[in-house]
């Protein structure tokens, strides 16, 4: 996995992190990831990911949920 294929730009998508040479965000991966798409649904709708560009999307929320930032859960999500 390369963190290489991630990429923020202000000028891009509002500087969301994007997989490098699209648009398309993390963001929206790790949604459909959650919604429960399998990757090879969404390379089939997005064309210039790559498998690899997937998994660095993921390393990616790993390694931001990783900071010392804490992300209180309220107790009534289903």
């Amino acid at each position: 996995m390369s963190t290489n294929l991630i990429h923020s730009d202000p000028r891009v998508m509002m500087g969301n992190p994007v997989v490098s040479g699209t648009r398309v965000i993390v963001e929206l991966i790790l949604e459909k990831l959650a919604a429960g798409e399998t990757i090879d649904e969404i390379l089939d709708a997005h064309h210039r990911l790559s498998r690899d560009a997937i998994l660095a999307a993921i390393g990616f929320a790993a390694q931001a949920l990783k900071a010392d930032v804490i992300y209180p859960i309220p107790e009534n999500v289903p």
